[in-house]
């Protein structure tokens, strides 16, 4: 049998059966499954599977499969349920008010207004993240050949075949606006092609010929790209509501022609007159922070940023930075925030081998180690941070600090303009390397972000081996195997 329905018959068995499954998804690493009864779930039974990474509850019960994988299996997994449609109405309807009370509870702890907003924005870019991720490839490479056509090497291949790569990876970029603009309208319960319409008046070539003067603000020059992903999302999100508001009113017989024409309309001088300037100020204020807090913030800011990323991953406040990475790529074409973040999963990394030398007697955390360490290296940090990490309390802390140490390492090299940034939103640890990009040129960028690993790695072992544990919790987690295997 293949392994990737083998998991996927697995999970189904361990989450309660196909009969409990209301609807599922998936992202670039986990498999998001909304169940309508989660007392049915056997999480050691899941967790226990070969090729489950991790489980992390949140409003839907998310299992973490890795890249690649969670692909294949989500596949299998739609197959397997589409063989099981046998349950009845009734029952269906049973097993969802037995659910209720569950489901109820989690939305409390998980869907308050502030988190709800940020997972919608993040939605907004996470199907993205595939294209970004392929499109900044092909930048990399674009911008390779590129030197290398300065540098002499003209042979004829390479001069025709640059500008073909150079195009293939920077469309994408192009018309991003259009499609973080399409993905928020969905997001916020708009038609997508009005969102995607609204959002291409900000980058239409002919944008520029419109000039307006403004009371106390004086002249105002629109240009292509003017107010970026900030104004096509606020645009997008405008003219959702709009749009249901004005349908609301329209007769069911007009709707067709009339709600989309109004709607674009009001929302598209909003946007010209409006959203672009607005929108434009608070881009421009990004750029200009984040530059400004690397530079003269230095080793001190990428410590602090490095050290909070993770307790912002877990509760879900990580989803605001997105619009910000995608902010700054789409300004001067790489985010100088990301690569620092990315060292929190580093320290991760070197607190998870110190554990697995400190618990030397105890089997279930060394094990666990051993199948999650290779994926961490490759910036898959769950399975380290919620399997291991986070449930043992203090080598999670100083986990987090240890990558404070390598964000601090690339702040110091921010602190001269030497930032290393990266030009796609989605991978970390050494899967990021073909995508770091900055102003000191690829090679010293790449080894400057290596750099900035190795602090994490050494300073997360580090901590952790001298600071993680009392000697009460050495005793407790190495004593459960002893006991197991006495």
């Amino acid at each position: 049998m293949d392994k990737h329905r083998q998991i996927a018959i697995s999970i189904l068995d361990g989450i309660g059966g196909p009969n409990n499954v209301k609807s599922f998804t998936n992202c670039m690493t986990r498999l998001r499954i909304d169940l309508i009864n989660r007392e049915k779930i056997n999480e050691t039974e899941v967790k226990a599977i070969e090729g489950v990474l991790g489980v992390v509850e949140d409003e839907t019960y998310q299992i973490i499969l890795g890249p690649g994988t969670v692909n294949k299996v989500a596949e299998q997994f739609g197959k397997e349920l589409s063989l099981h449609t046998g349950i009845d109405d009734d029952s269906k309807q049973s097993l969802q008010e037995t659910g209720q009370e569950i489901r109820t509870e989690l939305k409390k702890k998980n869907n308050t207004p502030f988190k709800n907003l940020l997972r919608k924005i993040g939605n907004i870019f996470i199907p993205l993240i595939p294209a970004l991720i392929g499109a900044g490839l092909m930048n990399g490479i674009a911008g390779l050949m590129s030197n290398f056509i300065e540098r002499g090497a003209d042979a004829a291949w390479l001069v025709t075949l640059q500008p073909i790569i150079s195009i293939i990876g920077s469309s994408f970029f192009a018309f991003l606006t259009i499609f973080a603009g399409i993905n928020a309208a969905k997001e916020f319960g708009g038609t997508q092609a009005l969102g995607g319409a609204v959002s291409a008046i900000i980058i239409a070539p002919n944008i520029s010929d419109i000039s307006y003067t403004y009371p106390l603000f004086g002249h105002i020059e629109l240009s292509p790209g003017q107010g970026g992903i900030i104004g096509a999302i606020f645009a997008a999100i405008l003219i959702s509501y709009l749009e249901r508001w004005i349908r609301k009113r329209i007769p069911s017989s007009v709707d067709i022609i009339v709600t989309p024409t109004i709607a674009l309309l009001v929302m598209g001088l909003a946007t010209i007159f409006v959203l672009m300037p607005v929108a434009n100020i608070i881009s421009q204020g990004i750029g200009k922070g984040a530059t400004w807090l690397l530079q003269y913030g230095g080793p001190f800011s990428g410590f602090v940023m490095a050290s909070l990323f993770l307790p912002l991953v877990m509760f879900g406040l990580h989803q605001a930075l997105i619009p910000i990475h995608a902010e700054l790529i789409s300004q001067v074409g790489y985010t100088a925030l990301l690569p620092i973040l990315a060292m929190a999963g580093a320290g991760q990394v070197g607190a998870a081998i110190a554990i697995y030398i400190r618990l030397k007697h105890n089997k279930q955390i060394r094990n666990l180690i051993k199948g999650a360490l290779p994926v961490g290296f490759l910036g898959i940090g769950e399975p380290l941070i919620y399997g291991v990490c986070l449930p043992l309390g203090r080598p999670f802390i100083t986990a987090c600090l240890g990558g404070g140490f390598g964000g601090a390492v690339l702040g110091f090299f921010a602190m001269s303009r030497h930032f290393v940034g990266s030009v796609a939103i989605g991978p970390s640890g050494l899967v990021l390397l073909p995508l770091v990009t900055g102003p000191m040129g690829i090679l010293k960028t790449i080894l400057v972000y290596l750099l900035g690993l190795i602090t994490s790695y050494i300073a997360g072992f580090f901590l952790t081996y001298f600071f993680g544990f009392t000697k009460a919790m050495l005793i407790e987690h190495n004593k459960v195997d002893e006991k197991k295997t006495a």
